[in-house]
């Protein structure tokens, strides 16, 4: 075999279980369609994640995050209302202070640069990583000891596990006979950056209207990234605004609580909807990241989910090692298809009632949706386990994310 593992795919997901697996003394392969010097993408497109602290906790422990901590701007807080555009906020929300558990911050917004930059720096340095840019999976042969992808220039790699990192229309899963279930919302998110007056003070907001939600997220500096969920024609029309026209377009919606507001990078869009994999795992195949779950960015967490898969499979594959089994043998991938296939189900469920709850103007709904908040608000438990969540505290946490 070439390596131990073979991911396709060079997003995030994929370059962190490579750089995990090395860490525990596997050898990989990963493969992206991208060319190197596309994928390090040096200038600011807008694009940020906010990392939850488990997996900040992640990236720390593969070797990551020291290399993009000076450009993580903390979440101390979030504050969640719900309104229309141009009317302000409903009089009840739901305010979550980092101070209410011991861990430290909710977690971190960093730019998608940085976190891209990190993870080639990372993986060039690494002697059990191979990196194949610029080339396309087009066949995969599944035998009984491993694995053989057959590339767009015609060379093959073999693995003893081949890992789908490829995104929500995986090809991998595809060719392993996997199918999907899901549903779009007629909801397209408009992504960019702002630049304004005054300091965030490291607080998230989430408003919801009635096509969607608005995300504001701190960024470091005087900067905020802006996800803005609208109906599809709408974030079309928005997408043919020049800047001024769309900064107009956005005011009602953001407010002026941080002042003047000015465009940083570029604008872009994509569609929103959900989709699971009906299964995680084939012969000899695993499946990480948006190719075995796609959700709503309501809560943010789609990255997080991600790199929780990237956790578990790891852990999973070096307890199989110890044990003396075949990494990519039924066993171990059934064990890591329970770890996360309810994880991930329940938070397409959530994601999906959340958007359907919120993004209405019924009067009835809003006004039960805006008493759910103020309780919730008003009760500390239930407070803090929602801190606890966003900070991806709850649940069975692989080791990588324990801190």
């Amino acid at each position: 075999m070439d390596s131990d593992l073979i991911i396709v795919g060079g997003g995030l997901n994929g370059p962190a279980l490579a750089l995990a697996a090395a860490g525990a003394g596997f050898s990989v392969t990963i493969i992206d369609a991208l060319p190197s010097a596309v994928r390090s993408m040096p200038d600011f497109d807008g694009r940020s994640y906010a990392l939850a602290l488990t997996s900040q906790r992640l990236l720390q422990g593969i070797g990551v995050w020291r290399a993009v901590a000076d450009h993580a701007q903390p979440m101390l807080e979030i504050k969640v209302t719900d309104g229309r555009a141009g009317e302000g906020a409903a009089p009840w929300m739901m305010h979550f202070d980092h101070a209410e558990i011991e861990e430290g911050p909710m977690g971190f917004l960093v730019e998608d640069r940085h976190l891209r930059a990190a993870f080639l720096t990372a993986m060039d340095e690494s002697d059990l990583i191979t990196q194949i840019d610029a080339a396309r999976v087009v066949a995969q042969d599944i035998m009984p000891d491993g694995a053989t992808v057959t590339l767009d220039n015609g060379e093959t790699v073999s693995g003893r596990l081949l890992v789908g990192s490829d995104g929500r229309g995986s090809g991998t899963a595809k060719r392993a006979g996997i199918k999907r279930i899901g549903w779009g919302y007629d909801q397209t998110a408009v992504v960019c950056a702002v630049a304004h007056d005054k300091p965030h003070g490291g607080i998230a907001h989430q408003f919801f209207m009635p096509n969607g939600p608005l995300a504001i997220l701190p960024l470091t500096g005087n900067r905020s990234s802006i996800v803005w969920s609208e109906s599809t024609d709408r974030a079309a029309q928005l997408m043919k605004l020049d800047d001024d026209q769309f900064l107009e377009a956005l005011r009602p919606a953001f407010g002026s609580f941080l002042g003047q507001l000015s465009l940083t990078g570029a604008r872009f869009t994509y569609p929103l909807g959900l989709t699971l994999a009906q299964s995680f795992v084939a012969d000899r195949v695993a499946l990480i990241g948006d190719a075995a779950h796609g959700v709503h960015p309501i809560a943010g967490q789609g990255l997080n989910a991600g790199l929780r898969d990237v956790a578990a499979l790891a852990q999973v594959l070096s307890e199989a090692r110890a044990r003396g089994e075949d990494i990519g043998g039924a066993q171990p991938l059934a064990r890591y298809q329970e770890w996360r296939r309810f994880d991930t189900t329940t938070l397409a469920l959530a994601t999906d009632t959340f958007n359907r709850l919120f993004s209405n103007d019924n009067p009835l709904l809003r006004a039960a949706r805006d008493m759910g908040m103020a309780a919730i608000n008003a009760a500390p438990s239930l407070r803090r386990g929602f801190i606890r969540e966003a900070a991806g505290l709850t649940g069975d946490l692989p080791k990588l994310m324990q801190g």
